[in-house]
This record gives structure tokens, sequence and C-alpha cells, in this order.
């Protein structure tokens, strides 16, 4: 099942990395591969929260770096947070 938000989770991600100033690194986020020097996303811009929204947490999302980091999120990540770039890990 798929979460449906309004908003496409390639769109956030390019408003999120164009929020954090890294044009460069929005192309590398919605692409296939990030370069280490790509700016992520500041919590803030993607209205990351300490807890989950239902069944989605960072700990079953394919973005999220155990034990506390995130592929396109700055800052320390709490495995139970959830932001709107959720996306969810592949069966």
């Amino acid at each position: 099942m798929t979460e449906t938000s309004g908003i496409s989770r390639r769109r956030m991600l390019t408003v999120a990395a164009g929020a954090a100033g890294a044009i460069t690194g929005a192309a590398a986020i919605v692409g296939a591969s990030m370069p280490a020097q790509a700016a992520k996303a500041p919590q803030k811009v993607v209205k990351y929260q300490d807890t989950p929204k239902g069944e989605q947490r960072c700990d079953n999302c394919a973005l999220f770096e155990a034990p506390s980091s995130c592929k396109t999120v700055d800052g320390t990540i709490s495995p139970e947070g959830w932001c709107i770039v959720y996306a969810k890990k592949p069966a």
C-alpha cells in the first residue's frame, strides 16, 4: 500500500535539497546516486518529527541509516521518527 499525500516524493526531495542550497545535491537525491559532499535537507524543511506517522517510521524507510542518520536529512534521526521524504523499504 502506498501513502499518497498529494505531493510526490520526487518533488519533496527536490524542494528539500533546493532549500538547503544544494542544487547539485537535488539532482543526486532524485537520481540514482548521491555524491558524498551533497548537502542534506534541514529537519525543519522536511517536517521531521521524533514520533512515527502511523506505521511510517524512519527504521522502515529506505533512506534511514542505522543507528541514527538519514541519506537525505541532516542531524540525528530517531528510528521511531518520520518526515515527508519517507520512502518505505522495498519488500
